[in-house]
């Protein structure tokens, strides 16, 4: 009998993917562990308890994590989805097209860097608000390309029939468009999220510190070699996009196929 290692194999790989994850959980419950110990010395629910009303200021960034990413994410989804209509049948679709990827021709922190002077002309250097609109400079941009595939023959069709019938532009976006486009918009939704959640570079510049996201704060727990607060904000910083990433696939992905 032939043995088969792809069982096996198979197994590495999952505890290999998962080992990181289970480890960031572990260390974040743990507590003056020194070399050459083995175990910590503490193992416990201290760290997560001073979550809530410590100097830390872990909570703070995490609700203003949360605002500054649904804000991005909700802008940048509706006004791609808007926008990428005049786009798409724009004649210069093509130049128009090439020209939403010069966000991504620089690094995160050389187009912050870039940025930074008319930013702190207008006054919004060092404030939530420019880091939502620097944020949005990138997240915007993606939408744009991501629905350009919606947009053809078959929508256009609709919203002729839709304007033949006598409705407005309005009811062909709120009763025909948006239906159609469901599925995309939750999609889109969540990777501008997930674009804005994870930025360090932007908002680091345009934050210039003062906007302490659980991004800018995990940085700074690693810098402080405080491994399980560093552990804690993975933590935080990896709960939601699993969240999002749950209801996608019973909301979304299953309904697209």
């Amino acid at each position: 009998m032939k043995l088969s290692w792809k069982p096996y194999i198979l197994s590495l790989l999952v505890i290999l993917i998962i080992f990181p994850f289970v480890y960031l959980v572990l260390l974040s419950f743990a507590s003056d562990w020194q070399f050459p110990n083995l175990l910590p010395s503490y193992f416990g629910s201290r760290n997560w308890q001073m979550v809530v009303g410590s100097e830390n200021g872990l909570l703070g960034s995490l609700t203003l994590s949360i605002i500054i990413s649904l804000s991005v994410a909700t802008i940048s989804t509706l006004s791609g989805f808007i926008l990428s209509r005049t786009v798409s049948y724009h004649s210069k679709k093509h130049t128009l097209t090439l020209l939403t990827y010069f966000p991504y021709i620089l690094a995160p922190v050389v187009f912050g860097a870039c940025l930074s002077y008319f930013f702190l002309k207008i006054g919004l250097f060092g404030t939530a608000t420019g880091v939502v609109l620097a944020q949005f400079m990138i997240a915007f941009p993606y939408a744009l390309i991501f629905f350009s595939s919606f947009w053809g023959n078959r929508t256009k069709s609709f919203e002729n029939l839709v304007s033949t019938l006598g409705g407005s532009q309005w009811q062909s976006f709120s009763k025909v468009l948006f239906p159609m486009a469901g599925g995309m918009l939750l999609i889109c939704f969540f990777q501008t999220f997930l674009i804005s959640w994870f930025e360090y570079g932007l908002t680091s510049i345009i934050g210039v510190g003062k906007v302490q996201t659980l991004t800018i704060k995990v940085f700074l727990f690693i810098k402080e070699s405080n491994f399980f607060f560093g552990a804690l904000s993975c933590c935080l910083l990896i709960f939601p996009p699993v969240l999002l990433l749950y209801i996608n696939k019973k909301y979304v992905f299953n309904k697209l196929i």
